[in-house]
């Protein structure tokens, strides 16, 4: 059987080249058998349409070419931080404000301990940064924060406000064992719902440290519960931005919010840029003197309000 002129032009065709111009060739001997002539290849052309199919597939289905990744150079990353570094990864932040040292001790009345009085100078107002707000053995505190009244060689009598940051996860036993340091056994603490949070979070972080704890033994008072009973309902909310607000006329500007402080730590550990973990110690530093505020200010409503009565 012979194969026809219209056959090979096909053939031809499909091996991706064009019809030969002018006249065609002659047909095959009727002794050779059509199978035995091969098929036209032309791998230049065979090529040339493989790549018009790619090319032509990419156009409709909108993807482009993969191109050699550029690393674009940037300036040096500012990585300072406040205070002085005290041990390998581990700073201290110190700050001294006029505020002066209660004159007399202070009733712990307002917290339904009648008849308890206070030394304003035992006590020790203290808050942490945290890695995460679920608490458990994965959570860890990355700073905290403490204001007392002291008396400072240069500044004279006022509110410090000393404040640990670990850079390294490595200082958080160093950062445990300073503010060990700075607790006696006569300390009373306060906070703001520490008592639920940062006293379990920290006792845990001695215990997997395995140093002594020295919150157990210590008296709390936690200014959270005196003011819910006294402002709740008046106030839309007792967070202590809102005390801030309504009771101590205090507006923060330019504040970071606690939740993003885990990313703004995780990022500087990573490389990156310490502006952010600036704003968390700004932050802290802001909570613990509102402590110290609050709890004067919780006192003399509390005074004001039974001279009322009586």
């Amino acid at each position: 059987m012979s194969v026809t002129l219209e056959k090979l032009r096909a053939l031809k065709r499909q091996a991706g080249t064009a019809s030969p111009a002018g006249p065609a060739p002659p047909a095959p001997s009727h002794s050779a058998p059509a199978a035995s002539i091969p098929p036209a290849h032309t791998p230049a052309a065979n090529d040339g349409a493989a790549t018009t199919s790619i090319d032509t597939l990419r156009r409709l289905l909108g993807v482009r070419e993969r191109k050699p990744f550029v690393t674009v150079p940037r300036g040096p990353v500012d990585r300072t931080l406040p205070g002085e570094e005290i041990a390998p990864g581990l700073r201290l932040i110190e700050a001294h404000l006029p505020l002066p040292t209660p004159r007399t001790s202070l009733s712990l009345a307002f917290a339904k301990r009648e008849g308890e009085h206070v030394d304003p100078r035992a006590l020790l107002f203290f808050d942490t940064e945290t890695t995460g707000l679920a608490g458990g053995t994965g959570t860890r505190a990355f700073q905290i924060g403490a204001a007392d009244w002291h008396v400072h060689p240069l500044h004279g009598d006022g509110l410090r406000v000393r404040q640990l940051l670990i850079t390294t996860l490595a200082a958080e036993p160093a950062m445990l064992r300073e503010f060990a340091t700075w607790l006696a056994p006569t300390t009373v603490l306060s906070s703001y719902n520490g008592r639920c949070y940062d006293a379990p979070l920290l006792k845990t972080r001695y215990r997997l440290a395995r140093l002594p704890c020295p919150i157990t033994p210590l008296d709390h008072v936690d200014l959270l519960f005196p003011t819910r009973r006294r402002y709740r309902g008046t106030w839309e909310n007792c967070r202590l931005a809102t005390v801030e607000r309504e009771l101590l006329q205090i507006v923060r500007e330019d504040d970071l919010p606690g939740s993003q402080a885990p990313a703004a730590w995780l990022s500087y550990l990573r490389g990156g840029a310490s502006s952010l973990l600036r704003r968390v110690c700004a932050h802290n530093h802001q909570d613990v003197v509102t402590l110290a505020r609050l709890m004067q200010r919780l006192v003399e409503v509390h005074e004001a309000e039974s001279n009322a009565a009586g």
